[in-house]
């Protein structure tokens, strides 16, 4: 084997941090210098079960040495290879433990950061997990006082509720981004996302939840005055009314065309489907059905 074996690069750098009789003191900085070769070695050949488990040892190995960041970086590399070996709790445990070295150096953007890579990983396969990871890293942010840089992970989570029909906890994220949009004087995004959450309830089928979400936003000033607040108060009137032509016409508006795209695509999901007979459900169910194709139209 040559020197730049990886393989052979591990066996000494495993030598070098054990103890024996002439040995007193490991000899990390050595060891983990190996470790690091090793992995990039590991790496580059595709080896990546092996790969992982070196940048595992370097990642330890930063962290005897007091370099806690360069620790997070070698684990967020061994989470990117549990990615492509579909480790998933791999990924959880790795990233994790990434944004806690970054929290030692008193970096919350890139711990947060973290967390949101693992949560992005997860969605498919794991998307509860991805969920939690999402919240923490949001919980993050907001402790730091920078909830702005949160604001595309509460309509990740939003997004992830809504493909698990969990309308309801869509909507709360929903109205978690807007208190966090107030908090930085981002009123745009503070009134789309009310308007977001009045608009999955409604999607829900839930009338009496859109109409006191509703209310409870106009308590807000910001919200109160804007084009998003007259919007919802005419499409939630139309539904009280069963007016269906102005249904169409507040669907087909530029306020609601201006949402995100996670609250657009609300319409490809799908509640019902055109062969079932409309007569067997509500007028409510018929209106909201609609009002779902216009918005998929428009």
């Amino acid at each position: 084997m040559s020197s730049s074996d990886p393989n052979k690069l591990i066996s000494k750098a495993d030598k070098l941090t054990r103890l024996s009789l002439t040995r007193w003191s490991a000899d990390w900085k050595s060891a983990t210098l190996l470790y690091e070769q090793a992995a990039n070695g590991f790496r580059v050949s595709k080896d990546y079960e092996k790969a992982k488990l070196a940048f595992e040892k370097a990642s330890k190995g930063q962290e005897m040495l007091a370099s806690p960041w360069d620790a997070a970086k070698h684990m967020e590399s061994a989470a990117a290879l549990a990615k492509e070996l579909r480790n998933w709790t791999e990924v959880i445990d790795f990233y994790r433990r990434a944004s806690e070295l970054y929290m030692q150096c008193d970096r919350p953007q890139p711990a947060s950061d973290s967390l949101a890579k693992a949560a992005r990983a997860l969605e498919d396969a794991l998307p509860d997990d991805a969920v939690q990871l999402y919240t923490d890293a949001c919980v993050i942010l907001e402790d730091d006082g920078k909830e702005q840089m949160a604001f595309d992970l509460y309509r990740a989570a939003a997004s992830i509720y809504v493909k698990l029909e969990k309308f309801t906890d869509a909507a709360t994220f929903l109205l978690r981004l807007g208190l966090a949009a107030d908090k930085c004087n981002a009123r745009n995004s503070q009134c789309k996302a009310y308007l977001s959450a009045i608009i999955v309830y409604l999607y829900a089928h839930d009338l009496k939840q859109a109409e006191k979400c509703y209310n409870d936003c106009s308590q807000i000033d910001a919200f109160l005055r804007s084009d998003q607040n007259r919007c919802a108060s005419k499409l939630l009137s139309a539904y009280t009314e069963g007016d269906v032509e102005e249904i169409k016409r507040v669907a087909q508006s530029s306020t609601i065309s201006n949402l995100d795209n996670v609250i657009i695509k609300l319409t490809m999901v799908g509640k019902g489907k055109i062969s079932l007979k409309l007569e067997d459900f509500g007028f409510f169910y018929i209106l909201s059905f609609e009002f779902l194709l216009l918005l998929k139209k428009g």
